[in-house]
């Protein structure tokens, strides 16, 4: 079995770059302070490397321009326990962030908010509750017990900032013309894949890369693989062709994981539409439209909502927008320390046949 690796970090590389570029003097000798024409270090030099300095430094455009929205997680309860709930708040308000957090982050629609609920190499199932008061983030039970994911090798937890995009919804009363299965009856699942790891509740902007469609007990779970904005590689990715010219086998990696990832819990292998074919930027793009368009029907009382809870602060034409006031109040955030685990969790799944 011949596994690759699935996640270079480029940034001792970038940074010796870098520095590289912006040698400004031989080594142990003072710039001078006036540059003349009888210098070895020329105006023109000079102005050109402070040009460099100031465009390394500079926001990018993309990011400068986005609406400036804060939002600040209240933790109740301890991690790794039923009673852990992770709140959105907005400027001290608690909001929905299944409702309340707009979809996209810009006018143009190219960057969109998403929903950290699992940081990268963890192992906790957390994810936005449908069925309580503006949808805190919860840990996902099964059969009474807390879920974990398994340590598949040679994975650790999930891949990538796993989450959501809000404003969206996976219809159940509709199938997809192509992978020929309903919905799942969730917010639109995201996998950002850049080099930091989020935390949950972080709220990333980010632009999208491509979609996986896994089929998940006779239903479409779709995967938008997506990058945050302010990662290094940004830049460089911008459809998933990308993704595999500067992240060689990230996405044979995501395929598997999710293929996988069930097994060491007696399930049957995960299958994908497609034949685990990730599709492009375009259809991404409107998997997500579609999906918008299904929650805009959901949270204005079109569609039913089968047990969803829609109560929301901020959408103007939703029959189920309240005044935070005459809900019933959160506590105040207790920062607390996650309380302990089954070893088992940590345990390493070698999964026969499963090589990247």
């Amino acid at each position: 079995m011949r596994f690759s690796p699935h996640l270079l970090c480029s940034a001792a590389v970038r940074t010796s770059a870098f520095h590289k570029s912006l040698r400004l003097a031989a080594p142990n000798k003072p710039l001078p302070l006036h540059p003349t024409s009888s210098s070895s270090f020329s105006t023109s030099s000079f102005q050109a490397r402070s040009n460099l300095i100031a465009q390394h430094l500079a926001p990018s455009p993309s990011s400068s321009s986005l609406p400036n929205m804060t939002y600040q997680v209240r933790k109740n309860g301890a991690l790794n326990t039923l009673e852990h709930r992770v709140y959105i708040e907005q400027n001290g308000v608690v909001v929905s962030p299944f409702h309340d957090i707009p979809l996209y982050a810009n006018e143009q629609k190219t960057i969109l908010n998403m929903i950290v609920e699992i940081p990268r190499w963890s192992n906790a199932k957390l994810e936005i509750s449908k069925d309580e008061l503006l949808n805190p983030i919860k840990q996902d039970v099964k059969k009474g017990k807390l879920r974990f994911v398994r340590n598949c090798f040679p994975h650790k937890g999930y891949l990538w900032n796993y989450g959501a995009f809000p404003q969206t919804w996976e219809d159940p009363k509709h199938i997809h013309p192509e992978t020929k299965a309903k919905g799942d009856n969730d917010p639109l699942d995201v996998c950002e894949i850049g080099e930091n790891v989020g935390y949950t509740g972080q709220i990333k902007q980010v632009k999208i890369l491509g979609v996986m469609a896994l089929l998940d007990e006779e239903e479409t779970d779709w995967k938008v693989i997506v990058i945050d904005i302010n990662d290094p590689l940004a830049p460089k990715l911008n459809d998933v062709e990308d993704v595999e010219r500067h992240l060689p086998g990230l996405l044979r990696a995501t395929n598997e994981w999710f293929r996988i990832y069930k097994i060491p819990d007696g399930k049957a292998e995960n299958q994908f539409a497609f034949s685990g074919e990730c599709k492009n930027k375009k259809y991404a793009t409107e998997v997500v439209r579609e999906t918008h368009e299904a929650w805009r029907g959901l949270i204005t009382g079109s569609s039913d909502p089968a047990g969803i809870q829609t109560t929301n602060i901020n959408v103007a034409d939703s029959p189920f927008r309240a005044d935070s006031g005459n809900l019933p109040p959160v506590a105040p955030n207790e920062n607390l320390n996650p309380a302990p685990i089954d070893p088992s969790i940590d345990k390493w799944f070698f999964i026969s046949g499963a090589a990247i």
